[in-house]
């Protein structure tokens, strides 16, 4: 979270840009006094900084002590140099620890400012103190809205995932219905053998069972068992063609409808299946018919075909015309 990571390094950077600024301070706060006491200061200034820059667990009391020492010390004779190196100090508190610490740390070391140099410290310390504890709360709140703004943008991106998927699934399963329940009620409602029927309505209730699996199928023998089940007589040419269980399943299905359609409008008894890598061909030489003379509402080809096989990231190419059969191509190019 962008909050979490902001907020933990300006409290690592805290403490440095406290040694580094107390530092330089006195070092000019040395050179303004010229004495061996000022000297003397500094050097204990720049030792007392390496518990800000590597030590952060005593960098509070210490910072404490550092003003405390300087304004018992120095009291009014260098007065710029403390009151500087006590607002740094009480700043850089407010970006590395909670209110329930600095408040308290506060009070007391300006309790010892007003004992050591009077009154006048106050107004200037607790003014920065207050700024500086409001950048930090605004610097928090901007991050966290930001975070919302991420998360919702997070949130709605994961719903339209699921809403494509869920449309996706919707759309094979109205082609599966088409393949297989309303196929059936057809056969019943021109008056089909009852056996027949029964048969099929079995047969769809176990195609209407099944669920995609992850692993990998082959697919010439998928498509071997589907050309023995079918209605017409089909001839195969299948290699051995390993695929995704999910892509097997739309190509079994696919050439399931192709098979039926040919044994309901081709007018011929016989088809041909060929299976090869990436490409499964089914073809007759029945009746043919042109593509674009068929119905939008007839969902054979559109929905349970090239629909299915767009869904998994296949195409599949309709080759006919009056008289001359047809042919479809299916194409899977992860395959």
């Amino acid at each position: 979270m962008l909050e979490a990571r902001l907020l933990a390094t300006v409290s690592r950077l805290a403490g440095p840009v406290r040694g580094a600024g107390v530092a330089l301070i006195s070092l000019f706060g040395a050179f303004s006094l010229n004495s061996a006491l000022g000297w003397g200061l500094f050097a204990v200034v720049a030792l007392s900084t390496v518990a800000d820059f590597r030590l952060p667990r005593v960098a509070l009391p210490v910072a404490f002590l550092r003003v405390v020492v300087l304004s018992v010390l120095l009291g009014a004779d260098a007065d710029q140099w403390v009151l500087t190196v006590l607002t740094t100090t009480l700043i850089t508190w407010q970006w590395q620890w909670p209110l329930k610490v600095t408040v308290p740390a506060t009070v007391a070391l300006l309790a010892v400012q007003v004992v050591t140099t009077g009154p006048g410290v106050l107004v200037r310390a607790i003014l920065e103190s207050v700024l500086a504890r409001l950048a930090y709360e605004l610097l928090r709140r901007s991050s966290r809205r930001v975070d919302a703004l991420r998360e919702r943008a997070a949130s709605q991106s994961r719903a339209a995932a699921v809403a494509l998927d869920q449309g996706r699934r919707e759309r094979e399963y109205l082609a599966l219905l088409h393949d297989t329940a309303a196929s059936t009620f057809l056969m019943a409602a021109h008056g089909g053998d009852p056996g027949e029927v029964a048969a099929q309505a079995r047969r769809d209730l176990v195609v209407l069972a099944e669920r995609d699996v992850p692993g990998t199928v082959d697919l010439g023998a998928a498509l071997s068992a589907v050309a023995r089940d079918s209605g017409v007589e089909v001839r195969v040419e299948a290699s051995v063609v390993p695929v995704p269980a999910g892509v097997a399943l739309a190509l079994v299905r696919a050439v399931r409808e192709l098979l039926t359609n040919v044994e309901r409008h081709a007018g011929t008894g016989r088809a041909d299946l060929v299976v090869s890598p990436g490409v499964v061909v089914v073809a007759d030489e029945g009746h043919g018919f042109e593509p674009a003379d068929v119905p939008e509402h007839r969902r054979g080809l559109t929905g349970s075909v090239v629909g299915r096989m767009a869904a998994v990231g296949g195409t599949a190419v309709v080759d006919s015309a009056p008289g001359r059969g047809t042919s479809v191509r299916l194409e899977w190019p992860r395959g």
